[in-house]
This record gives C-alpha cells, structure tokens and sequence, in this order.
C-alpha cells in the first residue's frame, strides 16, 4: 500500500482538489463544535457527507463506494482527535490507496 500525504491549511473550512489513485477528487474540510468533518467528492460525485475526522479513524470505511483507498488523520503529537487549527502541521491527512 502506498500512502500520500494531503495537504492541508489551517483554516476552519476550506475546499482541496487533488488527483489520488488516478481520479480527480474534492476534499470539503471544515470545523463545527462537535469536531472536525469531511465531504469526499470523486469526479464531481459526491463520496460521502459529514464523515467526522478522527485520529487514526478511516474516513470512507466502505471500498464499494470505488475511491480506491481511503483517508486517515494522524496526530504527530498526541493521540487528539484533529482540529482545524492544527491541520498541515500537528494533524496530518494522508490517503492510502488500496492493495
């Protein structure tokens, strides 16, 4: 399995587009009081909704959904679940394509 690193800022709601596995995919990034969440959208279709973020948690848990990988946050400090104000630095996403 090969994992990518994605980049993100630190803002509280900001919009990725990425090429991952060899498809165009949106990333939707943005915090709300009850924790950080995530929209996945693939070739314009949206993947999943409102998944919330946590530490080592996959975000998509379902292959048939056809991404071809899924998406981890990962506390490089701790064990936290991710906030926005960390992202990029302290919260790192990185995708790992599927074997």
């Amino acid at each position: 399995m090969s994992s990518v690193t994605v980049p993100l800022s630190a803002t509280a709601s900001q919009t990725l587009n990425v090429v991952l596995s060899q498809q165009l995919v949106r990333l939707d990034v943005y915090q709300r009081s009850t924790g950080l969440f995530m929209d996945v959208w693939q070739n314009s279709t949206r993947v999943v909704a409102g998944a919330i973020c946590q530490n080592l948690n996959p975000v998509i848990h379902a292959d048939y959904l056809g991404l071809g990988g899924d998406f981890v946050f990962v506390d490089t400090q701790g064990a936290e679940d991710p906030t926005y104000d960390g992202l990029g630095d302290r919260f790192v996403l990185t995708f790992t394509a599927a074997s």
